[in-house]
């Protein structure tokens, strides 16, 4: 096994642990690890929002989660010699669930996944399900089964959502100047347009004192994906996958978690993903002068693991950028396709009994594959959900005879 560079105790608080996370941005978080180029490691991972949601039969954690908590992250770990400029090479060698048969902590034998409340954080479809709902997956392997969504079993692809690399003090600056922007154009937003530095529930890793309060009061939120990499939520970004990501300060500073068993593209539940705690390896290198030399500035590059269920026959759901419940065309936009793409499965699966927030749990944590197919026939882009026939245990293809609808139980709902 590769040396354990941050270790996590799952039956404590990330806050609680010998060597604590963080959970903002900021180029002052000191580092917790020191690793060399072409060094093997493990990172041990808390599940994002802290274990603030039970294996249980009722959302109501998922509607009264402390977002101000989020994500939890383990690091920074400094790479020797990696200067500003540099591409740090990460190869994720493996990743898996907590290593313990049974636990209170998602990971631990089980994972969950949330539609988050509207007014609490909300999700892709949240003007049609504003309110919390969740289902717990039970871990068999490399499969998946839950008792909230019955009839339903599959392979997930397991990949961390987020990890990255720590800003500068001039983009950290950039990033919260944009997003204020963003954020102004309608302050009142319910989910809001963004999430500004907030010093409330901030965890700053091993700085203490004033140093402290100012990275909690600078601190860029880890909800969007950004630069540095962050919370881009790739499902294919798995075992053998590799990913090149921008150097902003010495050391690059490396840190992350959000471990998901599964995640359909999207996560569009916005834990959508089937979260958990566990552990990734790595192996780093770097590339000395590697964003200049190969364009690499705005975003990390990365190549997909090679490791995926193997499903062969799909239902394939299509959406244009019509807002259907308005009857509004709306130019090219691809946000509206897919949420239309999603909608129309959602609208399909409830013919065979399930309900709309157990579809749309569904959606958010199989490996589905979502598609921009059209994004030049004017006005209407048009994007594609794959949903798999093989994880359902009866056969969900249209026929002659119609669906047989049956009583597919509940997901978790909020009292």
């Amino acid at each position: 096994m590769p040396e354990v560079v941050f270790r996590v105790d799952q039956s404590k608080s990330m806050r609680d642990q010998d060597v604590p996370g963080h959970n903002r941005w900021h180029p002052d978080i000191p580092p917790v690890a020191t690793v060399r180029p072409g060094q093997e490691f493990r990172v041990e991972c808390r599940e994002w929002t802290d274990a603030q949601l039970g294996n249980n039969d009722s959302a109501n954690d998922v509607r009264d989660v402390d977002l101000d908590r989020t994500h939890m992250l383990s690091g920074p770990i400094a790479v020797e010699g990696a200067e500003p400029g540099d591409l740090l090479v990460a190869d994720i060698l493996d990743l898996g669930p907590v290593p313990q048969e049974v636990g209170d902590a998602p990971g631990q034998g089980w994972g969950y996944t949330g539609i988050f409340a509207r007014t609490n954080g909300g999700g892709f479809l949240t003007d049609h399900f504003p309110d919390a709902a969740k289902a717990i997956w039970d871990f068999h392997g490399q499969q998946a089964t839950s008792r909230h969504l019955p009839g339903i079993r599959y392979t997930g692809i397991t990949h961390p959502g987020l990890f990255g690399t720590a800003p500068s003090a001039d983009l950290l600056d950039k990033w919260n100047r944009r997003e204020r922007a963003l954020i102004d154009t309608d302050p009142q937003r319910v989910p809001p347009l963004g999430l500004p530095p907030n010093p409330h529930g901030a965890l700053a890793g091993t700085a203490t004192g004033g140093d402290a309060e100012r990275i909690a009061a600078e601190g860029a939120r880890t909800v969007p994906a950004r630069e540095n990499g962050g919370n881009q939520d790739i499902k294919n970004f798995t075992r053998g996958s590799r990913v090149f990501y921008p150097v902003f300060v010495d050391g690059a500073k490396f840190s992350g978690g959000d471990l998901h068993f599964s995640q359909g593209d999207g996560e569009i539940t916005f834990c959508g993903a089937i979260e958990m705690g566990g552990f990734i390896d790595f192996h780093v290198d770097l590339i000395k002068g590697g964003m200049e030399t190969f364009g690499v500035r705005t975003n990390p590059v990365f190549m997909p693991g090679n490791v995926e269920p193997r499903y062969s026959e799909f239902l394939s759901f299509s959406g244009v950028s019509v807002d259907h419940d308005t009857d509004t065309n709306h130019y090219m936009d691809a946000t509206i396709a897919y949420r239309r793409a999603c909608l129309n499965a959602v609208e399909y699966l409830t013919k065979w009994g399930y309900t709309g927030e157990q579809a749309y749990l569904l959606l958010g944590s199989a490996p589905i594959e979502g598609r921009i197919s059209g994004i030049v026939d004017i006005p209407n882009a048009c994007c594609t959900l794959y949903l798999p026939t093989a994880i359902f245990d009866f056969d969900i293809r249209p026929t002659s005879g119609g669906p047989v609808k049956t009583d597919r139980g509940q997901c978790a709902l909020t009292s």
